[in-house]
């Protein structure tokens, strides 16, 4: 079953929150999902130990460097999506977990800083790609970016990777404050009430959208990868 991996050496890009929002959509459409959090922080083992975890999200955190491999191996011949959020450097984990994965998620704010990581990560999955001779499908993902306007700094990012041939996710992850909340109060998007969270349509139709073509990218990967590896023949 599908592998997708959250990385960027760069630290606070959202990698965490688009994991958890991938999940929380997934989740919601009834697939059965395992996030393995290699993240120091371990953000998303302790959004599970608050209310509102539902059975179909299972958390593993006791991972390693070792251990990875046989692990995301494992999970991925029981549930239906393997979710990755990895830690923030670029270490022989997060090397291991690419080259496992089916989809990496290059999570990227719009600033120099967070664009020199995701080119870091596309090296590493480029390094990835020939150790494992296939295709690994990668896409920069904007984060936290503004409901309103392009900032200068996101637009001049976006350029960047367009330039260099970089695939991109059209759909950004909006600044929400329900993307905040779940963090806080547990549970899903599904669960927040409008009552007491504001925008929180807007939310769900962004998280939505979002896992919509993240689904889309894996469809195309799967059908595209066997036609790639003929013409390396």
């Amino acid at each position: 079953m599908p592998v997708i991996a959250f990385a960027n050496p760069k630290g606070g890009a959202g990698k965490t929150t688009a994991a958890l929002l991938l999940a929380s959509e997934l989740s919601t459409r009834g697939a059965e999902i395992v996030i393995i959090d290699a993240d120091p922080e371990r953000w998303i083992s302790q959004w599970a130990k608050l209310p509102g975890r539902p059975d179909s999200i299972r958390i593993v955190g006791d991972v390693t460097e070792d251990s990875i491999v046989d692990l995301i191996a494992d999970e991925a011949s029981r549930v239906q999506f393997v979710i990755i959020d990895l830690e923030g450097t670029a270490s022989l984990m997060v090397a291991n977990a690419i080259g496992m994965s089916d989809l990496v998620i290059i999570p990227t704010q719009g600033g120099s800083m967070d664009a020199k990581g995701a080119a870091k990560t596309i090296r590493l999955i480029r390094n990835q790609e020939r150790m494992t001779r296939r295709p690994i499908a990668h896409g920069v993902l904007t984060t936290r970016t503004s409901a309103a306007v392009m900032s200068r700094a996101l637009r001049n990012v976006r350029e960047q990777m367009q330039e260099a041939g970089i695939p991109m996710f059209k759909t950004p992850i909006v600044e929400r404050a329900a993307y905040r909340d779940i963090f806080d109060y547990g549970g899903l998007l599904a669960d927040l009430s409008a009552s007491n969270v504001s925008n929180i349509e807007k939310a769900r139709a962004n998280a939505g959208t979002y896992a919509a073509e993240v689904i889309e990218w894996l469809r195309f990967s799967a059908a595209v990868e066997p036609e790639l590896q003929r013409e390396a023949v």
